[in-house]
């Protein structure tokens, strides 16, 4: 007769379910949430809440509810989406699997929206613009600098012909030449070449800060503001658009996407080098890029 516990070592190991479901929540620990994450790699890069809401247009207190992983404020799972992506690439995160898994615990991703009218709703509606009659004069300066240009290459290959007038005398003959001497081929002064004109960036007047940009490799979210701070664009170039903005002291920029965007001020293309997704602040005067200070977010 045996006295003690009679079970074998086979019942005291641990079953193989256990073991697995030890692991999953061992991986569940470890893992950090979406808004954890978010909030990590913001202060990662010295950004506070308020800094990351003017980049983005994301609200304030959206931004605090999605670092603390409550998305019901974003008013729904394509809100959700959109936000935790904007946000993601303003902090220098790869939004790919933050989207994964925001989707496999809200069951899965949705068919496919137009997700841009419904993104537009959720942004700060900028304050209405005012006509720039500063930009309308440049662009009118530039136009008869572009026509002066053309007439002076098209006007000097010919001489413009003039009607001779009804009654007039008819013209003298030519006076006969000697017999064995050529005639004379009268010798016709030749007009200087005329130099190209100047290019229309390049003729942005001296007394103002001239600024143009271009999305030139793909499409990204723009802010200008000018000297006193009031707003004069607020919105996103598609691929291929420009625009010019002029200012009597000061021009300051914010770009979604500044590796895409092409920067001219004052004339002179801006040669900083800005990787894709990358927020930059810019801000330009009449004496720039001498003195042109770049910033990036």
């Amino acid at each position: 007769m045996s006295i003690g516990n009679s079970n074998s070592p086979e019942e005291e190991r641990p079953s193989t379910d256990d073991r697995s479901e030890d692991r999953l929540v061992k991986h569940a620990v470890e893992e950090p949430s979406i808004g954890t994450a978010l909030k990590k790699a913001r202060i990662a890069a010295g950004l506070t809440v308020d800094e990351v809401s003017s980049t983005t247009r994301v609200r304030i207190p959206i931004v605090h509810a999605i670092e603390e992983d409550d998305f019901t404020r974003c008013g729904g799972d394509v809100y959700a989406r959109g936000h935790i992506r904007t946000l993601a690439r303003a902090v220098h995160l790869d939004p790919a699997p933050l989207i994964d898994s925001y989707d496999a615990a809200h069951g899965g991703r949705p068919a496919p929206t137009p997700a841009a009218p419904m993104f537009e709703a959720e942004r700060i509606r900028p304050e209405r613009q005012r006509p720039n009659w500063t930009a309308a004069m440049v662009a009118a300066i530039v136009a008869v600098i572009g026509f002066v240009g053309f007439t002076a290459f098209s006007g000097g290959d010919g001489q413009t012909k003039r009607p001779v007038a009804e009654g007039s005398a008819s013209p003298k003959p030519a006076p006969k030449q000697p017999a064995g001497k050529p005639a004379a081929q009268p010798q016709t002064p030749q007009s200087p070449k005329p130099e190209p004109s100047d290019s229309a960036i390049a003729a942005a007047p001296k007394d103002l800060v001239t600024v143009v940009l271009t999305a030139d490799t793909g499409e990204s979210w723009v802010s200008v503001k000018d000297h006193s701070g009031h707003l004069l664009f607020d919105g996103t170039l598609a691929r291929g658009e420009s625009k010019t903005f002029t200012d009597k002291e000061s021009v300051d920029l914010v770009l979604g996407d500044a590796g895409a965007v092409k920067l001219f001020v004052n004339g002179n293309e801006i040669k900083e080098h800005f990787e894709e997704g990358q927020v930059a602040r810019l801000k330009y005067t009449k004496d720039d890029p001498r003195q042109g200070q770049a910033q990036a977010g």
